[in-house]
């Protein structure tokens, strides 16, 4: 068997953890690249994205996402999203990404917007 990536340890131990928890809420994942960052809220019974924000939005395009004010920006997007899709508990997926930084920053803003995690 191929040894694992830190990263893909990391990710593989959230994603148990969130299945451990029973999957009744959606999961708001993010995903963090060097120049941008990405937020869904998931909802994995029905398979399907119920809301999403991104550094790339239309409105804030010309702005860099490696920041973590653009974070701020995504997580405060994404619970106004999910809010309006009547969707105000999730468990938070970070995937591999420490929870910190740009991350911490998303998920601040998030909770500050109206999600529960």
């Amino acid at each position: 068997m191929a040894k694992l990536s830190l990263f893909a340890k990391r990710r593989q131990r959230v994603r148990t953890a969130l299945r451990a928890k029973g999957g009744a809420r959606p999961r708001l994942s993010i995903h963090r690249s060097g120049r941008h960052i990405y937020a869904q809220v998931i909802d994995d019974a029905q398979g399907r994205t119920v809301a999403s924000a991104s550094s790339l939005d239309k409105d804030v395009r010309g702005t860099t996402g490696a920041t973590a004010e653009a974070a701020a920006n995504v997580g405060k997007r994404v619970a106004e999203r999910a809010s309006a899709a009547g969707v105000t508990r999730v468990v938070f997926d970070r995937g591999g990404f420490l929870f910190h930084g740009r991350v911490k920053a998303l998920a601040d803003a998030a909770r500050e917007g109206g999600l529960e995690f």
